[in-house]
């Protein structure tokens, strides 16, 4: 198999020689188990670790690999191998890590495009599309919008929810399909390219593995049937995994996430909230946080029916979610910073103490 069916094209091979990796093995990450990873590469696929000193010089979690990372690696034997550094990465998808104070987790790097996938039925929440969307916004990666099981519910109250989210959610393709008819799929393959990578985001149960086991035409990932009880989908998917489609377009299926925490500190936000942040340039002051200002425009808009409701309250309790991970992180700095200081200076006393 060859690099390019993983995604390889001239860019990458750019930044392989721009980093002077041309001594090294390339392959891609295409899963992670515990600081373990599969690597694919054109002799095969190797299992491999991280060198000591790039473990060493990591400054986070986020100087890791991760899967969809192109690694320079060394080949030791037919089964394992050693990763000496990752190539500069395009995309990279995260969210605030699950009850760790001020990080980063990495969902999956070099991504095109993010299938945000909500189970119709009973997952569908327009406030959690547009947290996806948010991500996928401060990461410079496609969002399209699959909403999944339309076997389950009436025709006509599909078409009234898929028109809801286009008119709250503008510009970005809204795909209803159903696993087990496949009615739909058709608008799927035709968005799916030869050699881009796509990753699906959603919660437990929203068919997100089914999905990948139809597009690949293999049972490639386990799938459970719904809990009874719950009426909720049950976790089959425990890591994450790329693989290759029939087609040859690249697919990272993720574990279902309960969380989804805002790290962006780019323009994610404005993206996603373009409307509001057009009638913001027209608040009467410069720094209006868009709450109890008066003068604010977006307020006003809100109040004329001009900005959805919803949505207006949903990107504030996105925004002081940005504030409150920024000041976290600039908090844990502080705290590493001030630990080195008082490190240097316990090392330096230590040499100079006389006895």
């Amino acid at each position: 198999m060859k690099l390019e069916d993983f995604g390889y094209n001239d860019q990458i091979e750019k930044l392989r020689v721009e980093n002077n990796l041309n001594d090294f093995d390339i392959g891609r990450v295409v899963s992670e188990h515990k600081e373990r990873y599969i690597v694919k590469t054109e002799k095969g696929e190797f299992e491999a670790e991280i060198t000591g000193n790039l473990r060493f010089t990591a400054k986070s979690r986020e100087d890791f690999p991760a899967v969809g990372d192109w690694v320079a690696l060394t080949i030791h034997d037919s089964d394992f191998s050693i990763i000496h550094g990752i190539l500069p990465r395009s995309s990279v998808i995260a969210r605030q890590a699950v009850g760790k104070f001020g990080e980063r987790q990495i969902i999956a790097t070099n991504i095109d495009y993010a299938f945000l996938v909500q189970a119709i039925d009973r997952d569908f929440n327009i406030n959690r599309l547009e947290r996806y969307l948010t991500i996928c916004n401060s990461s410079k990666v496609s969002p399209i919008i699959v909403l999944s099981k339309i076997d389950l519910i009436a025709e006509h109250q599909t078409s009234e929810i898929v028109e809801n989210i286009k008119a709250r959610i503008k510009n970005v393709p809204v795909l209803a399909i159903s696993n087990e008819s496949q009615d739909g799929y058709n608008g799927i393959t035709e968005i799916i390219e030869k050699g881009k990578t796509y990753c699906m985001l959603g919660s437990s149960g929203v068919g997100k593995s089914t999905l990948l086991n139809n597009l690949s035409g293999k049972s490639l990932m386990n799938t459970g049937s719904i809990s009874q009880s719950t009426n909720k989908g049950r976790h089959i998917t425990t890591h994450r995994e790329l693989v290759i489609l029939e087609n040859g377009a690249i697919l990272v299926d993720n574990p279902g996430m309960k969380e989804v925490g805002i790290v962006d500190s780019t323009s994610g936000l404005e993206i996603t909230f373009d409307l509001i942040m057009k009638y913001s340039k027209e608040c009467r002051f410069k720094d209006c946080t868009h709450t109890n200002e008066t003068g604010c425009f977006v307020i006003e808009a809100v109040e004329r029916d001009e900005i959805d409701r919803a949505s207006y309250e949903n990107y504030l309790k996105m925004e002081r979610e940005k504030v409150h991970f920024e000041s976290s992180v600039a908090e844990r700095r502080k705290k590493d910073k001030d630990f080195g200081k008082m490190l240097k200076n316990y090392k330096k006393d230590k040499n100079t103490r006389k006895y």
